[in-house]
């Protein structure tokens, strides 16, 4: 066994101070990791959550019966507690909707209502279409200029491995309609935030701002944008006809699902992983973040399976409500605030169910030798370990703003925004051999960190 220990380059003398992991436990977490990529644990939650309850829109009756079967899923697993946290929010739902273009050319238009929109009239809205190539065009653009106009930002996201073209042209999306309704548009069309040439039109939350009106907003599928975007390089004018049809029915009470695995040492002391159990309308929500909750789900079984519990607890948290702005996450944080140094490091898998070819983390400098142990457990894997990079996944950032400690296991999201918040993210997306290594990498990280001797960092911002 020591022989192992030696070949995974984790026995080094620690100093004083130092946060290190006993060598019986890097022998364990090599077991657990073998185990998941023999047994295949994952992909078969996955491919319940989807099919049997399919789309998971916040507020709806799939999203009540995704919070319950995340219940009788964690017991059905094994977890030794089941415990929720109610999220409390507004609830928008999707109607019809379409579009034209109008004219000599007359031509319908693949749209979908970016998530918060207003409704149009009930006949829909007509009017020129003025193009900016990206939003600051549009945010320069004379107050007044767009009256009785339909804005459209056309910028067009760009492709990486760790998806880092999508904050940049996000904001389109965002705040966009915003920005439109300053300058006197009556609505905002966007490309969608997209590195997809197919005719699905991706949807996303946009926000609305006190005292700007609110005009409808939707995003064209990118063959659609550049269509639109060709057909007003002409020269001539070019008009629009959307309609969008959404409804706001009231107040909701949804939960956050959480599965402990009581640490048999320091109870109260946790690791967290998590996923959101939510998902866009269109699709089935696979990728995002069925995937997710699949790996995270299936990691913590397989812990839950071993002859003894962790050292610490390992809590696996199921969000409610992210898509519509982290608002499970934020009812959690606040749920915990008194409980930051409590929540030892926590990472989330909310990127689609591409390979983890990263370890990463803001663990303090006493901390970074554990987490080159469990970088050396995960390295058969195809996972490297970097520092000073990253940052926590969207549902760990109100407890990492509060202190908590974050790893990030970074995906490869090359084709990620391919399938992003359309119809077209469904299960045929996903290969069960890259949820394996997912899930692979993610019971090992809860384990060793559960198991290991010191902390990673986490205090209250200010703290000593």
């Amino acid at each position: 066994m020591l022989l192992a220990a030696l070949a995974l380059g984790t026995v080094v003398p620690a100093t004083a101070g130092e946060t290190r992991i006993p060598e019986a436990a890097i022998e364990t977490a090599a077991g657990l990791r073998d185990r998941a990529l023999a047994e295949n644990p994952g992909y078969a939650i996955i491919e319940e959550l989807t099919t049997v309850i399919g789309p998971r829109m916040p507020g709806t009756e799939a999203d009540a019966r995704a919070v319950e079967w995340a219940k009788q899923k964690f017991e059905a697993l094994g977890f030794d507690r089941v415990t929720t946290v109610p999220v409390t929010f507004d609830v928008w739902l999707r109607g019809e909707e379409r579009a034209e273009i109008l004219g000599t050319v007359p031509q319908p238009l693949k749209i979908t209502a970016l998530g918060g929109s207003v409704a149009t009239p009930a006949e829909g809205i007509e009017a020129e279409v003025v193009e900016f190539p990206n939003l600051q065009a549009l945010a320069d653009a004379p107050d007044g200029s767009l009256e009785g106009k339909i804005a459209y930002i056309s910028n067009r996201m760009q492709r990486f491995r760790d998806g880092r073209g999508y904050g940049p042209a996000v904001a389109a999306r965002s705040t966009g309609a915003v920005e439109a309704a300053r300058k006197g548009a009556i609505g905002l069309l966007i490309r969608s935030i997209s590195t997809a040439e197919h005719r699905f039109p991706h949807t996303g939350q946009m926000r609305y701002e006190d005292g700007v009106a609110r005009i409808p907003a939707a995003a064209l599928a990118n063959p659609d944008a550049d269509q639109l975007s060709r057909l007003i390089a002409l020269g001539e004018p070019v008009s629009v006809r959307l309609m969008l049809e959404t409804m706001t029915p009231g107040e909701y009470t949804s939960h956050n699902v959480i599965g402990d695995l009581i640490g048999r040492e320091a109870p109260e002391e946790m690791v967290v992983i998590g996923a959101h159990l939510d998902s866009w309308d269109l699709g089935t929500g696979a990728l995002d973040d069925g995937a997710g909750i699949g790996i995270t789900f299936a990691a913590g079984h397989l812990i839950g399976q071993l002859p003894e519990r962790p050292r610490r607890t390992v809590r696996v948290i199921a969000f409610a409500a992210e898509e519509i702005g982290l608002l499970g996450a934020r009812a959690y944080a606040q749920h915990e605030a008194t409980r930051v140094r409590e929540h030892v490091i926590a990472a989330e898998s909310d990127f689609g169910a591409g390979r983890i070819y990263a370890l990463r983390s803001n663990a303090k400098d006493e901390a970074w030798g554990a987490i080159e142990q469990i970088g050396d457990v995960l390295r058969p894997l195809g996972i490297e370990t970097e520092r000073g990079v990253g940052g926590p996944g969207p549902d760990i950032i109100p407890l990492a703003t509060r202190g908590v400690t974050w790893a990030q296991l970074a995906q490869d999201g090359t084709l990620y925004f391919d399938y992003h918040h359309t119809a077209d993210d469904t299960l045929d997306k996903i290969d069960a051999g890259d949820i394996d290594q997912q899930v692979a990498a993610y019971a090992v990280f809860a384990w060793l960190a559960a198991e290991a001797e010191g902390d990673f960092g986490s205090a209250p911002p200010g703290s000593d």
